[in-house]
């Protein structure tokens, strides 16, 4: 008896999850349908702090994260499908607000990278070639999903308080992930992910590997930042909502500047000990952008203050990594792997690009294809896998290669609108606001090395995250810019006229 009641449950046990998962669902849309911000929180937590690489791990066995395509039936990651549905709850409930989608003018440059796919998919069906290997994340189906995030940040977050709200999760997220990552350094030997020490053998301890968790650390510190030495300080202080009587009691503002003090220092320090090149230059270019956004007498004595301190702690990482590098010496260093020795095999890094070089002058306008290799690729050790010459050390380049001129405009398109927008936001936007559109053009600044010389586009993950920056001046100004009286139609229910006496 006791037999069969165990068959039996085991038996019925996955269409239990299968229905638990039905009704989690629904109810997950009945949500987003009213509050969309609250499914946005949980997928931007997911990536926040999941990471997406175990290059330069020892572990013999590695399981397929979240971000993994798994056996390619649903021909993208789950993930992705997931955030589809989350824009999907938020278009309705701006529907049922009739609230019309704020203007963004990348909407027109991703429809361009959504018609260059499917161009390409055609192509890969015409000549044999599966479909999913032309969608698969190694061409530039990453860039096209990339859209549907912006457009469901820019639906979920319409008024001052929610843009508000969402700095203040940023911030407090960042400083969850820097206080994560330097207690894990301190006491736990740092990131496993050490490709450094693994590979290397250079002796230090990282933070965190993955570039994305510096990101998230560049976009809390561009917050923290502009809240201490912006005009008015208690910037991240509750918001009141529009058309209510609360207002910000002043006893919470210190308890936001200690915090944004702890998340300025944590999220410096925990970029500095990524040891990290690419996190490091980025981090530059990222408190370039924050210094602008202050009056030049504050910008001179913050760069005066900063300069040393940050210097110093760069200094010191570079001399812990760039030193035990063999060959490294003075600035040049901080190339050590791109530089070819007077005798002996050439850097793999400069042959790698010599070689994708050659692939984009012979095919300068169509590419070799989003499902294609480049050729010579087996003649690099880090591309003797399944995965080889899929993907390129420079995202320009990638682009290049997979898509031609074609993408090679779509790309300079896209970050000239953005470009466009983040000088207006940064000039006008509110006190209250601009902390969250600085976080997302420092956040772009910061992952320039990474697009130049990294290889973002084929990384769920990366691109994602790159959305998010994206999006962050977009949300800010439609924030800003919607008026009173349609800031209190958002969260305000009109109630029916009263029958006179």
């Amino acid at each position: 008896m006791l037999d069969n009641l165990v068959q039996y449950v085991f038996t019925s046990l996955p269409f239990v999850v299968v229905v638990l998962l039905a009704l989690a669902g629904v109810l997950a849309a009945g949500v987003g349908m009213v509050w969309p911000r609250l499914l946005v929180y949980p997928y931007l937590c997911a990536f926040f702090w999941i990471t997406s690489t175990n290059y330069g791990s020892l572990a013999v066995f590695v399981t397929p994260g979240v971000y993994s395509r798994g056996s390619g039936l649903l021909l993208f990651p789950l993930v992705l499908w997931v955030m589809l549905g989350i824009w999907f709850c938020a278009r309705v409930a701006a529907i049922f607000r009739r609230d019309a989608a704020p203007e963004c003018n990348l909407r027109p440059w991703f429809w361009g990278w959504t018609a260059l796919l499917a161009a390409h998919l055609g192509a890969a069906v015409l000549a044999g070639i599966p479909p999913k290997e032309a969608l698969a994340p190694s061409g530039f189906s990453n860039i096209v999903w990339m859209g549907p995030l912006v457009a469901a940040l820019l639906l979920a977050f319409r008024t001052r308080e929610d843009a508000v709200e969402l700095g203040r999760f940023i911030m407090l997220a960042g400083l969850a992930r820097a206080l994560y990552g330097l207690g894990r350094w301190a006491a736990f030997g740092g990131d496993p992910n050490n490709v450094y020490a693994n590979m290397n053998a250079i002796r230090i301890r990282l933070t965190f590997f993955d570039i994305n968790d510096s990101l998230v650390c560049m976009m809390a510190c561009a917050i923290a930042a502009v809240t201490l030495f912006g005009s008015q300080p208690a910037a991240l202080a509750p918001a009141a909502r529009p058309g209510s009587s609360f207002k910000p009691a002043p006893a919470r503002q210190p308890v936001w500047r200690a915090l944004a003090w702890l998340t300025l220092l944590a999220t410096a320090a925990c970029i500095v000990l990524s040891f990290r090149r690419s996190a490091w230059i980025g981090f530059m270019l990222g408190c370039g952008v924050v210094l602008l956004r202050f009056p030049p007498r504050r910008r001179v004595q913050l760069a005066l203050a900063a300069l040393p301190l940050v210097g110093a702690a760069l200094g010191y990482a570079a001399l812990r990594r760039l030193g035990q590098a063999q060959g490294s010496g003075g600035l040049a260093s901080l190339f050590y792997d791109m530089q070819s020795r007077r005798f002996g095999p050439e850097s793999e890094r400069v042959l790698e690009l010599k070689l994708v070089l050659a692939d984009i002058l012979a095919r300068p306008f169509t590419g070799i294809g989003a499902w294609g290799r480049y050729t010579g690729y087996q003649q690099i050790s880090w591309q003797a896998n399944p995965d080889g010459g899929l993907f390129v050390h420079s995202g320009v380049l990638h682009i290049a290669l997979k898509s031609g001129l074609p993408g090679i405009a779509l790309l300079a398109g896209t970050v000239w609108a953005f470009v466009l927008v983040a000088r207006r936001a940064l000039r006008s936007l509110p006190p209250e606001l601009l902390g969250l559109g600085t976080a997302g053009v420092a956040a772009v600044a910061f992952m320039i090395p990474d697009i130049l010389i990294g290889t973002p586009f084929p990384q769920v993950r990366t691109t994602q995250m790159l959305a998010v920056a994206l999006a962050l001046p977009y949300v800010a100004l439609a924030a800003s810019s919607v008026p009173a009286a349609a800031r209190r139609s958002l969260h305000v229910r009109l109630r029916p006229a009263e029958a006179p006496a």
